[in-house]
């Protein structure tokens, strides 16, 4: 609203009061405070500090809150990235772990293989399991076509599996010594005592056939006999768990020493003999022939003991 619009009565006021300003302007730009500061100079201050604080405060408070919130983004995806590598890296982890395990159970059938080269045997990965429960059968990638036939023993460096039972292409069945249906020839490691080594379909296994007078102990090795015509003599088939008797032979249970319920790869023996590097040595060399003569076309002198070679080829199993 102009001077012109005020009403007539209030313009004298106005006029007094706009006069009374500029004198105090007047009077502010003239009077002069401590250190040479005039008054209107002392008076902006005071008006326009607490503005400038107000403002400084808010400005710093918005930008703070900003750069609070750029970081916080900021932190989300750094944290998203890490979570992100460290499930990459996890994974890789696992997956050198799996290699590593592998390599060794290889290395193993490999050094087992090496020290039996003289014994025809081939490697298997098993590829399935029979999904009944009462049933304790896998299968393995070799077949027909590999030459197995039925009743060859599997086994894998630590102890016996079981044997194949049916053959097909390229895959086999194989029963494993823990089923029911499956019977192993076996003796005591110290004492030779014979007994028969049969499956409950549980992990544990059943030596039978053992009188109650025999001094069994937890820990007893239990070794293949030889005489169930498939596994050779002496190869590791477990140990004693506990003993107790029994109506009419003594209760023996025993830990198996293959892992069964990790099995991977595994050996097929082609024939039946005994491997040199079993759990109770076999004698270097053969009895001396009763003939009292070479071989023909031998130059082995008469009398000489001859060291027992295999066959190269494994013979027909029934």
């Amino acid at each position: 609203m102009s001077m012109m619009e005020l009403p007539s009565r209030q313009r004298p006021l106005t006029l007094l009061a706009i006069v009374i300003g500029l004198q105090v302007l007047l009077l502010a730009f003239q009077i002069k405070r401590d250190h040479d500061v005039r008054l209107v100079r002392v008076w902006a201050v005071d008006i326009l500090t607490p503005l400038q604080r107000s403002g400084t405060w808010m400005i710093s408070s918005v930008h703070g809150v900003w750069e609070h919130y750029i970081d916080l983004r900021r932190t989300g995806v750094e944290n998203d990235r890490l979570h992100s590598e460290l499930g990459r890296l996890q994974l890789r982890n696992r997956e050198l772990e799996s290699r590593a395990v592998e390599a060794d159970r290889l290395s193993a059938l490999l050094g087992f293989r090496s020290a039996n080269s003289n014994v025809p045997m081939i490697a298997a990965q098993v590829i399935g399991a029979n999904a009944d429960a009462s049933s304790r059968t896998i299968f393995i990638n070799r077949g027909d076509q590999d030459r197995l036939r039925k009743n060859m023993a599997v086994i894998t460096p630590d102890g016996i599996v079981g044997k194949v039972v049916e053959v097909y292409q390229d895959t086999s069945q194989v029963l494993l010594i823990t089923d029911r249906e499956s019977g192993v020839g076996a003796l005591f490691s110290g004492s030779r005592t014979h007994g028969v080594i049969k499956g409950l379909s549980e992990p544990y296994l059943l030596m039978d056939y053992v009188i109650n007078e025999e001094k069994v102990t937890p820990g007893q090795e239990i070794l293949t006999s030889g005489e169930d015509q498939i596994f050779p003599k002496d190869l590791l088939i477990g140990t004693v768990v506990r003993s107790k008797n029994g109506n009419p032979f003594a209760v023996i249970n025993v830990r198996p020493a293959a892992r069964l319920d990790r099995l991977e790869e595994v050996l097929v023996l082609l024939s039946k003999h005994d491997t040199p590097n079993q759990k109770k040595a076999e004698p270097a060399v053969a009895p001396v022939p009763t003939t009292g003569a070479a071989t023909p076309g031998s130059a082995t002198p008469p009398g000489t003991p001859v060291a027992p070679k295999l066959p190269a080829t494994a013979p027909e199993h029934p």
